[in-house]
């Protein structure tokens, strides 16, 4: 993002951290992104005051990070938001924090913790729980889990404006899914919100959240991440309806993707608000001769996996051309581009280069590719099948990642606190649902059997996870009941392969081209299997074979 600033900023690496050591001076860590409306007020009004910038400077030794373009920092240093404000000792270990902080609010934390760092020096900082290296609670993968969380769904359901939660709304695309096949009319309720309140009119797209509990307030920030995210949901919610309500708002963000953030090898990351939020309450006439919005171009592997994934969903429930094209342009950018042996690099922008084996990533690229392999038929991506792609990009992750039952968000190596292990319980239930995926589709258990450990290793707490990782309870429920698989002699795109990929079920898997009669589709689960050649008898053998929930 450009600085609007008049501090004195450093990259994270080493010699930022070498240089508060050799001064005994803290640091200040500064998390923002180009998307970011608070980031930018920030600058304008906290870190252009001249004396702030100077004591700063002074006194410190100022950090700033990109939190799109450095995960593992973000997920180690957020506050909660962003920006986020971080006073670190050399170490890196945190002396105190918080989100948006005004001129004045800076003033007198510069002075506590200037009290705090020439009472205590480096003793002032400390580890954050969530880095203390403590395994978590292992368990029985068990209905209890699927049973909590869709019990979640009734108790924080918002009954007034839809969503869950009663203050700032995020639309937690992965919880509709899970509510989808479990809670159906409340998650229909909390599309309907999320359409009324983020939904941009004009231009498509949603916006990353609202303010408020009753969507009313929007946070007009897109992101390429919530967009993909909210696309497949938002389709998802036309294969249980067939209603244009929840078409609509897919196919027009399919559409604000390719037209707003498309740059010839991928989509970009974001954007933000132009001249302060006024751009987004501006009709299409007034957009034309207005500043646009900040947008960053930068093409992330894990964002990028998503929008195939979504665009792909809805190609299939919808025979939508462009996205189907967009998707399969995609994921060959992210093969030839961001994969090598199957490692994952974060981005390629210009002459910076992002980290590797980033977990969030590889589920994100394995997810996409099964469901390429789903919706494209038997084709190739950089010179492999699409299951092959797959299974390296997952052979990667499982050798690099997964230890002691679980996974790492990427490699515990790097400065400050990226040198601590950590096992995010939602980056652990993406890669869950991925190696399902795969593991269905190769028929090899080994990829089901790193599942079931992982989702195993979180298991002890089952009655404390919340509705925001709503994806863990699909992970512990797809382990415990046989996948719906429909296997099909057609290539892709036949009347049969069309009506496989719309079943009213979002987590059954196709095989279109597979070794079965041409003219014929398999429905199995489990030691059950029909045959049907209609798509009418194809609904019929699905319903048939569906395992009671």
């Amino acid at each position: 993002m450009t600085d609007e600033t008049r501090v004195e900023w450093r990259s994270w690496g080493p010699d930022a951290f070498a240089e508060a050591r050799a001064t005994d001076k803290p640091v200040l860590l500064s998390l923002t992104a180009t998307w970011c409306e608070d980031c930018h007020e920030m600058d304008a009004e906290t870190y252009a005051e001249p004396r702030i910038a100077a004591n700063l400077n002074d006194g410190f030794v100022p950090i700033r990070v990109d939190v799109d373009r450095h995960p593992r920092i973000r997920e180690r240093y957020n506050m909660g938001g962003f920006p986020s404000t971080v006073f670190l000792a050399p170490d890196g270990h945190p002396i105190t924090g918080a989100t948006f902080i005004g001129p004045e609010g800076m003033r007198q934390v510069i002075d506590r913790v200037r009290e705090v760092w020439e009472k205590k020096g480096s003793d002032a900082g400390r580890t954050p729980r969530a880095l203390a290296g403590d395994l978590p609670p292992a368990g029985e993968v068990s209905p209890q889990i699927e049973a909590h969380l869709a019990g979640q769904l009734e108790v924080n359901f918002d009954e007034s404006h839809g969503g869950w939660g009663d203050a700032a709304k995020f639309p937690l695309p992965r919880t509709v899914e899970f509510a989808l096949k479990r809670d159906q009319q409340r998650a229909l309720r909390t599309l309907d919100a999320i359409r009324d309140g983020l939904f941009d009119p004009v231009e498509g797209g949603f916006f990353r959240y609202a303010d408020d509990a009753a969507w009313t307030k929007p946070n007009r920030e897109k992101t390429l991440e919530s967009n993909a995210a909210l696309l497949r949901a938002f389709a998802n919610g036309y294969r249980y309806t067939g209603e244009e309500a929840y078409r609509d708002p897919a196919v027009e963000t399919a559409e604000f993707l390719v037209e707003s953030l498309w740059t010839g090898t991928g989509f970009g990351g974001s954007m933000g608000p132009a001249s302060g939020t006024d751009y987004y309450l501006l009709g299409a006439e007034g957009r034309a001769s207005a500043p646009g919005p900040r947008t960053d171009l930068t093409v992330y592997a894990g964002g990028n996996a998503l929008a195939v994934d979504a665009l792909l969903v809805l190609s299939g429930l919808t025979d939508h051309e462009q996205a189907r094209e967009f998707a399969a342009r995609t994921l060959d950018r992210i093969a030839e581009d961001l994969v090598e042996d199957g490692v994952v690099t974060h981005f390629h922008s210009g002459g910076d280069v992002g980290e590797s084996l980033l977990l969030e990533d590889h589920a994100r690229v394995v997810t996409a590719a099964c469901r390429a392999r789903q919706v494209l038929g038997d084709g190739t991506v950089a010179g492999e099948s699409y299951l092959d792609f797959a299974a390296a990009v997952a052979d990667a992750a499982i050798d690099e990642l997964f230890v002691d039952d679980s996974f790492l968000d990427g490699p515990a190596s790097g400065e400050a606190l990226l040198s601590s292990p950590l096992r995010p319980l939602d980056g652990n239930a993406e890669m869950a649902n991925a190696l399902l995926d795969l593991a269905a589709l190769t028929d090899d258990d080994t990829y089901r059997d790193v599942a079931e450990t992982t989702i195993g290793a979180f298991a002890g707490a089952w009655d404390r996870i919340g509705v925001q990782v709503a994806e863990y309870g699909t992970a512990a429920a797809r382990l415990l009941r046989d996948p719906i698989l429909i296997e099909l002699g057609d290539e892709a795109w036949s009347d049969l392969h069309r009506a496989a990929l719309r079943v009213a079920d979002h987590e059954a898997l196709v095989v279109p081209e597979a070794d079965v009669t041409d003219g014929v589709a398999r429905v199995s689960s489990g030691t059950t299997s029909v045959e049907a050649t209609t798509p009418d008898e194809l609904m019929q053998a699905v319903s048939s074979v569906t395992p009671d929930a």
